[in-house]
């Protein structure tokens, strides 16, 4: 994967050196090896330079790499993939359920790595795979690939700040409340390698926002929109059993399965700042349809 990028230097730069710039935009050091190590990487005024070299306002910087560590071990398999917006640095997916994020020892070719190499693969290109937000197996909705070292580095520590806005659409049991707030910690069960519950003594701080959106009385179902403040596992599958409405279809936490297969799970929003423009971005994802089959609304 090759990527190419130039940069205008304004004042705030001036008499800067260009490491310093770069540091400052947010390349890593794994990145800017990477610049030293390409012939003509990094072009001061179209001169090849050093990264000790001062900048001036004015100067156009010129920077260019090819990764060459691919992720070679990932076998591409033909499955859906669905690109919501792609450019040279980032792609938003919207992910279908029970579709794992990365290969594990039981999921050797059906995950969205595997359908990504796909992807790249029929496009001609080389590609390393990064997955920005992870979302469980069985959740669908959009999630972020970082299509080069530099976006993924950026996202990353974007994501490790909680700058990455998500937000999820969910089923529940029950006649919810029109708005709530649930302020509990959460922590790993005792014995189980998978399973989060509310712990108030071991439990990292979780908070979760929920609005109604509807109703449906005659299966008593309640369709809700969340806001996430922080990242914990299973966060919304576990907050909302504390608070008294599980989500439908949980295989963990409330394996009801009535009216859906899947726990009822739904990231339907997503809002970050690009990693290399500084653009604002917003996506949106549909309600998909099991979810829509599973609930009526007056």
């Amino acid at each position: 994967m090759k990527r190419a990028i130039t940069y205008e230097i304004t004042e705030k730069h001036h008499n800067k050196t260009i490491q310093q710039f770069l540091k400052d935009t947010g390349y890593s050091h794994a990145v800017i090896v990477q610049l030293k190590k390409t012939e003509e990487g990094i072009l001061k005024n179209g001169i090849w330079s050093y990264v000790n070299d001062k900048l001036s306002a004015g100067d156009t910087l010129h920077v260019h790499w090819k990764e060459e560590s691919l992720s070679d071990n990932i076998v591409p398999v033909d499955l859906p993939f669905h690109v919501v917006y792609e450019d040279e640095d980032i792609l938003v997916v919207n992910k279908p359920a029970n579709m794992p994020i990365h290969p594990s020892m039981n999921n050797y070719d059906n995950t969205l790595a595997n359908a990504a190499m796909y992807y790249f693969q029929q496009k001609g290109e080389s590609f390393t795979y990064r997955c920005i937000n992870r979302l469980d197996r069985d959740t669908s909705g959009l999630t972020i690939l970082a299509k080069n070292m530099l976006s993924g580095g950026i996202l990353a520590k974007h994501s490790g700040l909680r700058e990455i806005k998500r937000e999820y659409v969910a089923i529940v049991s029950g006649n919810t409340p029109a708005a709530g707030t649930i302020d509990v910690p959460i922590a790993r069960l005792d014995g189980s390698t998978i399973e989060r519950c509310v712990d108030f003594e071991k439990g990292e701080h979780a908070v979760t926002h929920y609005w109604k959106l509807a109703y449906d009385a005659e299966k008593n179902l309640s369709l809700i929109r969340l806001k996430l403040e922080t990242g914990r596992t299973h966060q919304i599958r576990v907050h909302m059993k504390y608070a008294g409405f599980p989500l439908i279809g949980d295989f963990l936490y409330n394996p009801d399965y009535r009216y859906i297969q899947r726990q009822a799970l739904h990231s339907v929003a997503l809002t970050f700042v690009h990693p290399i423009t500084g653009e604002e971005m917003h996506f949106e994802a549909p309600l998909p349809a099991d979810m829509a089959s599973s609930f009526t609304c007056d």
